[in-house]
């Protein structure tokens, strides 16, 4: 059903909508099915093979989905299917190296919800296509490819490879890190490399997780064991990155022992139970966030380190104001695209944006070092948030994603 779908002709070669998106990723997807929801008109247009769309496979990435995204989750009608397969975040541990518990999270101790769930990046991707070829007021064109842009006026223009054009009041970009579609709105972009990499994978071990969450600073980079279902929990390894492709190619037993000799002995035997992979480690930011007629959300508006596995939720974050804003102006008659529409987005992402991409890139080079005075200094900033209640709880909520001026949807309000 999906290939038909997809590869239907269109009836004329120019296609009108309210919104086009650009990537039919998590984000890109969760952003057209939020907006047809709401009743506009969305065409959404992706490079990749309709078939790897729908069958994306494992590429052992384990994802931390807060409490607040997963509202917006919710609203898009996607949590009955993901949530069989999405394991809740009890408490969290972290440790600074081999050194005891210092700092522990739990959510009882501010009320009945989990921080969040793990989900395995193939049943988010997998659900969110599902679900978005599900809607008549979304055409899904894959593979498809924009060659040019055209940004002035009442409309936007993309031309695509096969001759085909569309025309919408607004457009988005979910295309990624590299996002051809900024590029093509001629915004810069910051950026430098951590020359770490993040091997990931996903193991099966003999005794419980527990529903704990294990962030554990090493000499090379932060160290993540992530409870999944099934008994099983996902890695998250950061090593330097010339070191990482070996690691990655050594034999199965030999990577074993190395993962175990890191995870140490609480959780039992471990066994793989998903391909491993690694990915380089960079932070990005957009030198701006929207452009005439154009707004980026996710990957193609900033990347971060994985440090405190946020980058999945601060996209959906991105995904809700947008949808806020393009819905609240549709309410009174207002152009979605406009300069007010844009202006307000923009502002609204902004501070949280930067903090976020502040945050993480401190923590990761405060821990990713031996340095005795720092060393010291971490630790005894661990111990005292510990031994502080209300710092604590104030750090647990911002875990759950429900600090800041939040939209209505990760409020768990209707838009």
């Amino acid at each position: 059903m999906a290939e038909n779908r997809m590869s239907r002709p269109l009836p004329s070669p120019v296609l009108s909508v309210d919104v086009l998106v650009i990537g039919a990723g998590p984000i890109g997807a969760l952003t057209a099915i939020l907006l047809a929801q709401a009743g506009f008109d969305v065409a959404v247009v992706e490079a990749g093979d309709p078939d790897r769309l729908a069958r994306p496979g494992s590429d052992g990435r384990a994802i931390a989905l807060a409490l607040s995204a997963q509202r917006a989750v919710v609203a898009a009608g996607l949590w009955d299917r993901l949530a069989p397969v999405a394991e809740p975040i009890l408490d969290i541990q972290v440790t600074d190296g081999k050194a005891p518990v210092f700092l522990h999270y739990d959510h009882t101790a501010i009320g009945d919800d989990p921080f969040g769930w793990i989900i395995e990046n193939e049943e988010i991707r997998g659900a969110t296509l599902a679900r978005l070829e599900a809607l008549d007021r979304v055409r899904l064109l894959a593979p498809a490819r924009v060659t040019a842009w055209n940004f002035d006026g009442a409309r936007v223009t993309a031309d695509l490879a096969d001759g085909r054009t569309i025309r919408a009041a607004l457009a988005v970009a979910a295309d990624g890190r590299p996002s051809p579609t900024r590029q093509a709105a001629g915004i810069g972009i910051t950026n430098w490399d951590y020359r770490q990499s993040g091997i990931v994978c996903a193991i099966g071990h003999e005794k419980p997780h527990n529903g704990i969450a294990h962030e554990r600073f090493l000499p090379a980079g932060p160290f993540a064991i992530l409870p999944m279902t099934g008994n099983r929990s996902g890695i998250v390894w950061t090593e330097r990155s010339d070191l990482a492709p070996a690691i990655v190619a050594q034999d199965e037993d030999l990577f074993l022992a190395e993962l175990s000799e890191r995870v140490g002995g609480f959780l039992g035997k471990l066994r793989l139970a998903s391909p491993r992979h690694f990915y380089p480690l960079s932070l990005q930011m957009a030198d701006r966030i929207t452009a005439p007629r154009l707004a980026l959300v996710g990957d193609a508006a900033h990347g971060m380190h994985p440090i405190a596995g946020q980058g999945l939720n601060l996209g959906i974050r991105d995904v809700a104001a947008l949808v806020e804003a393009v819905v609240d102006a549709g309410r009174i008659g207002l152009d979605p695209g406009s300069p007010d529409v844009l202006d307000r987005y923009g502002r609204w992402r902004r501070f949280d944006t930067v903090t976020m991409l502040t945050v993480t890139d401190g923590l990761n080079r405060l821990f990713s070092n031996q340095v005795v005075p720092l060393r010291l200094a971490r630790d005894a900033g661990l111990a005292a948030v510990e031994h502080l209640p209300a710092a604590k709880r104030l750090f647990m909520r911002h875990a759950m994603g429900v600090v800041g001026d939040l939209p209505r949807l990760l409020r768990g309000e209707a838009l």
